[in-house]
């Protein structure tokens, strides 16, 4: 798990075999696995609430790594409402938005992870996956 400071370019969304964990089961973390787009492999995402990833802000801020339209255009956030804005413009279902770099353990094809974390509702915690994205630096 690590953050990115360079230019990347979303190549293509790997399955993620669960993507919601709602309150007990995201504790002490949410497990899932995705499949690698390059060899097939099942690879481990282990996610833990307050302790993993970086905010998203840090992709898009001075379009350092990526521009909020490519965030857009390959479906990684959404606009935030309104309501929601303190969380920053963008976000995943207007919650807490935050993300990190991953790789696959076989071919080491490198991913990023983009995934939400709150209370939708009192009593209701929810860390949901947007989803994991092949990328490559650009030179």
């Amino acid at each position: 798990m690590y953050s990115l400071s360079e230019k990347i370019n979303i190549k293509e969304k790997a399955p993620v075999e669960k993507s919601t964990f709602i309150n007990d089961e995201a504790l002490p973390s949410a497990k899932t696995t995705f499949s690698c787009c390059n060899c097939g492999h099942q690879n481990i995402l282990q996610i833990a609430p307050y302790e993993s990833g970086f905010p998203i802000v840090q992709l898009y801020h001075e379009h350092k790594v990526l521009s909020k339209d490519e965030l857009l255009q390959h479906g990684i956030a959404n606009g935030t409402s309104q309501s929601m804005f303190h969380f920053g413009e963008l976000t995943v279902n207007n919650m807490p938005t935050l993300y990190f770099g991953t790789g696959c353990s076989s071919c080491h094809s490198k991913y990023l992870c983009v995934f939400s974390y709150g209370e939708k509702q009192p009593g209701l915690m929810i860390l949901n996956i947007s989803g994991v994205w092949k990328y490559e630096k650009l030179k």
